[in-house]
């Protein structure tokens, strides 16, 4: 059964970094396009960052261009979230998600698996 785990989330402070890990399992997802997602509390899910199948192109959502870095290692099956100069509306539980489309993974009726999410918190 394919499952997408997230981890290295936590409470950091505002300025700080935190890098995400979600590393896969139960089938291979290098041909699959990889994606972030967050969502804070009482606000709907929201794209935050996707990467091709072999690591050559991204694109981010406009709340975290310059700060966020998605990145993939296909021989770990796994996928990064390098996150620099945390803000406080970062704060949300991060998801990894996998689809077939690189261009429409920012859709999530484009995501074919969910990981089970990861806390940030950023304080003040």
């Amino acid at each position: 059964q394919a499952q997408l785990a997230e981890s290295g989330g936590g409470l950091v402070q505002a300025g700080g970094s935190l890098r995400l890990s979600c590393a896969a399992s139960g089938r291979t997802f290098s041909s699959y396009a990889m994606g972030w997602f967050r969502q804070a509390p009482g606000k709907e899910r929201e794209f935050v960052a996707a990467v091709n199948w072999s690591g050559s192109s991204t694109y981010y959502g406009d709340s975290v261009k310059g700060r966020f870095t998605i990145s993939r290692d296909n021989a770990k099956n796994t996928v990064y979230l390098q996150m620099n100069s945390l803000k406080l509306e970062d704060t949300a539980v991060y998801y990894c998600a996998a689809g077939r489309y690189y261009s429409g993974i920012y859709r999530e009726g484009a995501v074919d698996y969910w990981g089970q999410g990861t806390q940030v918190t950023v304080s003040s």
